[in-house]
């Protein structure tokens, strides 16, 4: 089940709570607010990773898959799946206003079309607010070719993501 295709690990330059998943060439997909889940929002087409440090570097996996993977055994608090469409077949992790010291690999490593991502998170209240020079973060972005479906939580623990869904 989803044998995986690929897999790289990297920092990733936050700025002002957040770093992004997009395609040069157009929207990944339909707005979803923050609200929803507390960890990713789409706004003008561009994927957010919402963190709990203000400033700073995380630490992000991707594993590419060639179908839909099994659910990872860490202990994430925070874990959500949303749909991606990548029109150039550049869909990447980027930083908001910093680029990659090392780039992860295309996240549309099938070229373009329709991709799941599965969004993990842990260590997001170590930090919160602040610019820390160690990293207090980790992400896990499990990626597979699929159909466009809802956004679906699979798992919400942190105070931060809570005080995003507005206490829910």
């Amino acid at each position: 089940m989803g044998e995986r295709v690929g897999r790289a690990r990297g920092l990733v330059p936050v700025q002002y709570h957040q770093f992004a998943i997009s395609d040069e060439d157009g929207p990944i997909g339909p707005r979803l607010e923050a609200e929803h889940n507390g960890l990713v929002q789409v706004t003008d087409g561009v994927l957010t990773v919402l963190t709990g440090i203000h400033t700073g570097c995380v630490d992000v996996v991707v594993t590419l898959h060639e179908s839909e993977p099994a659910a990872d055994d860490d202990d994430w608090q925070e874990c959500v799946e949303v749909s991606a469409y990548s029109a150039s077949g550049d869909l990447m992790v980027r930083g908001l206003m910093d680029d990659l010291d090392d780039e992860l690999p295309v996240l549309s490593f099938a070229g373009p079309g329709d991709y799941r991502l599965r969004v993990h998170a842990k260590g997001r209240d170590t930090a919160f607010d602040l610019a820390p020079d160690e990293v207090t973060e980790w992400y896990l972005v499990q990626v597979w070719a699929a159909p466009t479906g809802p956004p679906t939580v699979l798992g919400r623990s942190d105070a931060y993501g809570a005080s995003v869904r507005g206490g829910r």
